[in-house]
């Protein structure tokens, strides 16, 4: 029924509780018995229980007695410990207060005495927001700034300083102290009142040297800086100014001194200084000047001689600046270089005129060679002209001469006139050769070259090469290879071919006996077209003199014509072309001339349909040729050996008349030879057109022309004819209309051009 482990106190009293319980009943049931047995028996009972109590009494009072002696000593320890708290927080150099569940608890003497207005009310019980409340209007306080006082005055408002920073303040002796709080872990709050005087007192006295020392050093520094520099009041007075101020203003010591007016300093410096130089004399109007244009810079020369810059700022406080700064050397050097910048503009001034006339009689002079090279111009376009015209009625007669010599060879075969018809026949071959070359020069030397560029096949080339020069090589008795080639070059074919083609002639001109090859080697993304032969060779010395116009190493007969034009014309054709033409050779051995040219892809990579001409059939020529040719001497020497061939000829000047013996003889003939150009604007495809579309047959046909230009050469494409030039090749002449008549059933879809 007793707890054990409650107080002493209430044991004793819940058993002196019990006890009195059992005395009552006992004193009852004395009452309801009187029987002496049970009197005994419940008196024997009752005494045992009685003696069980009281011994429970007597180990519970001798606990409430060691509980009695462990209380006192608890109470002396806690008497001890609070007078030790006591003593400790009496020695604290601050004050230290604890406040539990915001009422004051414990404090020391420091913390009630610090502040006198405060000292009445700080007992046990003061709420930390009264206290702080009291501090907030103290007057012996003084907060050390704006955010101190609202630090102060918050935490009067708050019924905690959980969330209040701490804050200094300062009393009215010059002693300084932060108070700041803390919380305990019961959540009680510990306020602490620091001096911190003697930390105030040595920052305090540390920022006055500092200050001194920063004082000192910009005195200094502004008592030797090289320009001058002063200061006025927003009242117009002086404030400060440095010695070199008045040393480049030369002002007397009066008015240097703090005070004086700036309408007395401007006074003197008008007066004896700068003459003048100010228009503001009152520093009211220098004041509004300033505010409207922000600064006043001048430049003044000293009656001394020196040069002054003196620049005036407004200051914010309605005052100025002024800085005065002597730039004597640098107007010096300004001046002198004025002086020169002056006499070199003269100079340059005197050049540009001389410049000027120089220009306007280069002007002239270009105007001259502009008019002079016009000239020249229409010279070179006129003998152009000339040469293109004169070609026309030149390879005429030749080729007339040319055909009639032939004839005539033919007839003085095994007679005494065939040395005299063979050499009449290389007289014009010389001719020809000679004519054909200076047609080329005059071509390459024209303003008005123009180059055709295009992508073709080097083979192709080459073939026609093989085609045309085989006859000429195999009068020699000189063996020509040529070897196939598919690569595909960019560049103009005319040139090119005839390039090649003069290659080729010089290199069986000169060779005597033996062998000429022409081939191609790849270098990269080129391809190096060679011409080897073995010849005469040339010598190192003759290598660069044989690109010279009539220019022949060896002039012997044995070499055969020639004018050395060849050679020259290669290489005009290349500059032209831009390729790089170069020659190795060895005398007595031989010589290759090679061509460098770019490779391009092929634009069409089916190969290229080979003609081969049969050869020259010395069999009567059982055919009728109708041969249409304005040109009188060409006609009968055309006609004279076309018909030695053994075929009938039906000689006609015009289209006309072409037409009227079409429709005489009641047939189509067997193949169409046509000049190109008749008489009038007549012309032998005009011709060829015409006698196909009365016949209604693809009559074979070859244009014959004296015309070099290539788009002549080409006009016979699209009508399926073939083009031959003048002189005529009767080598190629003869094959060419056999391998045509031939292929009449085909009806020329076949047909492909052959150009001489």
């Amino acid at each position: 029924m007793i707890d054990k482990n409650q107080p002493l106190e209430v044991q004793i009293a819940k058993q002196d509780k019990i006890i009195k319980a059992l005395i009552a009943r006992a004193n009852q049931s004395h009452e309801l018995g009187n029987s002496a047995y049970s009197l005994f028996q419940s008196a024997i009972t009752l005494q045992s229980k009685v003696s069980e109590k009281t011994r429970d009494l007597e180990a519970a009072l001798n606990t409430l007695g060691r509980a009695s002696n462990d209380l006192e000593t608890s109470e002396e320890a806690r008497t001890q410990t609070r007078e030790s708290l006591a003593d400790a927080l009496e020695t604290m150099e601050g004050g230290f207060a604890l406040f539990t569940d915001g009422r004051l608890q414990v404090y020391n003497d420091f913390f009630k005495h610090l502040i006198t207005d405060a000292c009445p009310i700080i007992q046990p019980g003061l709420s930390l927001a009264q206290y702080f409340q009291v501090l907030s209007r103290s007057r012996d306080i003084s907060p050390r700034d704006e955010a101190d006082r609202l630090n102060m005055e918050s935490a009067a408002q708050r019924q905690d300083a959980k969330s209040t920073p701490p804050f200094v303040f300062a009393l009215k002796n010059d002693r300084w102290f932060v108070i700041s709080y803390r919380r305990t872990s019961r959540n009680n709050t510990v306020v602490l009142q620091t001096e911190i005087t003697a930390v105030v007192r040595s920052n305090r006295l540390e920022k006055n040297r500092l200050i001194d020392a920063q004082e000192h050093f910009l005195k200094a520094a502004f008592d030797n800086m090289p320009q001058g520099v002063c200061t006025f009041s927003a009242d117009g007075t002086l404030l400060i100014n440095n010695a070199r101020f008045a040393d480049l203003l030369t002002l007397p010591l009066q008015l240097t001194r703090v005070g004086t007016s700036f309408a007395q300093i401007m006074e003197y410096l008008n007066a004896k200084v700068l003459v003048g130089a100010f228009s503001q004399n009152s520093f009211d109007g220098l004041m509004r000047f300033l505010r409207r244009n922000g600064q006043m810079h001048l430049r003044e020369r000293h009656g001394t001689g020196t040069v002054l810059d003196i620049d005036l700022h407004p200051l914010p406080d309605g005052g100025c600046i002024v800085n005065v700064v002597d730039v004597t050397a640098q107007s010096q050097t300004t001046e002198e270089l004025e002086n020169r910048v002056q006499e070199r503009t003269q100079e340059l001034t005197d050049v540009n005129t001389v410049l000027r006339r120089q220009y306007a009689e280069q002007a002239r002079v270009e105007e001259d060679l502009r008019l002079a090279k016009a000239e020249v111009e229409a010279a070179m376009t006129s003998k152009t002209r000339f040469f293109a015209a004169a070609s026309h009625d030149l390879l005429q007669p030749i080729n007339a001469a040319k055909l009639l010599i032939s004839s005539l060879s033919d007839m003085a075969a095994g007679t005494n006139m065939a040395e005299t018809t063979q050499r009449l026949d290389g007289s014009f071959q010389s001719m020809e050769y000679l004519l054909h070359a200076l047609l080329d020069i005059s071509r390459l030397e024209s303003v008005d070259t123009k180059l055709t560029i295009s992508d073709f096949d080097l083979g192709g080339l080459l073939q026609d090469l093989a085609e045309d020069i085989a006859p000429l090589a195999h009068e020699k008795g000189l063996r020509l290879d040529v070897i196939p080639s598919s690569v595909w070059v960019r560049r103009d074919q005319r040139y090119l071919a005839r390039s090649r083609q003069n290659l080729v002639n010089n290199a069986i001109q000169y060779t005597v006996s033996g062998r000429v090859l022409i081939g191609c080697r790849r270098r990269g993304d080129e391809v190096i077209l060679e011409v080897w032969d073995t010849g005469i060779g040339i010598s190192k010395r003759d290598q660069q003199r044989i690109f010279q116009e009539f220019t022949r190493v060896d002039a012997s007969p044995r070499v055969g014509f020639g004018m050395g034009l060849g050679l020259s014309i290669v290489q005009r054709a290349c500059a032209l072309l831009g390729h790089d033409v170069s020659v190795r050779s060895k005398p007595g051995i031989g010589s290759l001339f090679s061509i460098r040219l770019p490779i391009v892809p092929p634009v069409n990579e089916q190969p290229r349909e080979t003609i081969l001409l049969p050869a020259s059939d010395t069999s009567g020529m059982d055919l009728i040729i109708m041969l249409v040719e304005n040109d009188p001497g060409v006609l009968f020497a055309l006609t004279q050996k076309l018909e030695s061939w053994g075929a009938s000829v039906l000689g006609c000047h015009s289209t006309d008349e072409a037409i009227r013996s079409l429709e005489e003889i009641g047939m189509s003939p067997d193949i169409i030879l046509a000049d190109y150009q008749l008489d009038g604007e007549d012309t032998g495809v005009h011709c060829i057109l015409e006698l196909r579309r009365r016949t209604g047959i693809a009559i074979p046909a070859i244009m014959i022309t004296a015309n070099q230009e290539e788009a002549i050469k080409e006009i016979g494409a699209k009508p399926q004819f073939s083009v031959l030039t003048k002189p005529v090749n009767l080598s190629r002449l003869r094959p060419l209309i056999d391998w045509k008549t031939r292929h009449v059933s085909d009806h020329i879809p076949e047909l492909e051009k052959a150009q001489g």
